[in-house]
């Protein structure tokens, strides 16, 4: 199974896929832990990563792809894989689609979790005072604000550019976890 979670900041994209992890042996993989480990494992691409970083610039799509495309190929992702933080926009999303069928392989699935942004700053609130030790620095309602910013001008066209291919599955991400997993198998199965 090969997958791609949709949603912004706080709605519950990261609980959901360690669940689909658990029930389908999947991977998750998450673009900038990708980046860390070839950076950490001094690889070809790695070394570049680590000078483009060191710039303080934004790793280049080009670069991302070529990392996810090595990942994919590894054998812990035989039974497949959830992207995480990949494809952000458009021109990621056509990128991985020709990554993909270079493959011969497909996405199962771009499942979109929709939700309130007003229940979200709440629930960012939330997990702010939950967190042990104090919060991450951007669990806090001004850059919850910010990154739901970012998302609706880069990532949210995803959702149209999905459901135009008719891969796209949206769950009501407002229901209790265990409610939002048991839709995202619906979803998928159907």
């Amino acid at each position: 199974m090969r997958l791609i979670l949709l949603g912004p900041p706080g709605a519950g994209k990261g609980t959901q896929a360690e669940r689909l992890v658990k029930d389908y042996d999947i991977r998750q993989l998450s673009t900038g832990e990708m980046l860390r480990a070839a950076v950490a494992a001094k690889t070809a691409v790695g070394v570049k990563v680590e000078e483009i970083l060191k710039r303080g610039d934004l790793v280049s799509d080009e670069i991302v792809c070529a990392i996810i495309s090595d990942r994919i190929d590894e054998a812990d992702c035989a039974n497949g894989f959830i992207l995480d933080g990949f494809p952000r926009t458009i021109a990621q999303a056509e990128a991985l689609g020709g990554l993909l069928d270079e493959k011969g392989l497909t996405l199962d699935g771009v499942v979109e979790i929709r939700v309130d942004e007003g229940i979200l700053l709440k629930r960012i609130e939330k997990r702010a005072s939950e967190t042990e030790g104090g919060a991450r620095a951007d669990d806090n309602a001004e850059a919850l604000k910010k990154r739901l910013a970012v998302y609706k001008e880069q990532t949210a066209p995803l959702i149209d550019y999905y459901s135009k291919s008719g891969q796209l599955k949206t769950v009501d991400g407002m229901q209790d976890i265990d409610a939002v997993a048991a839709s995202i198998k619906d979803a998928l199965s159907s």
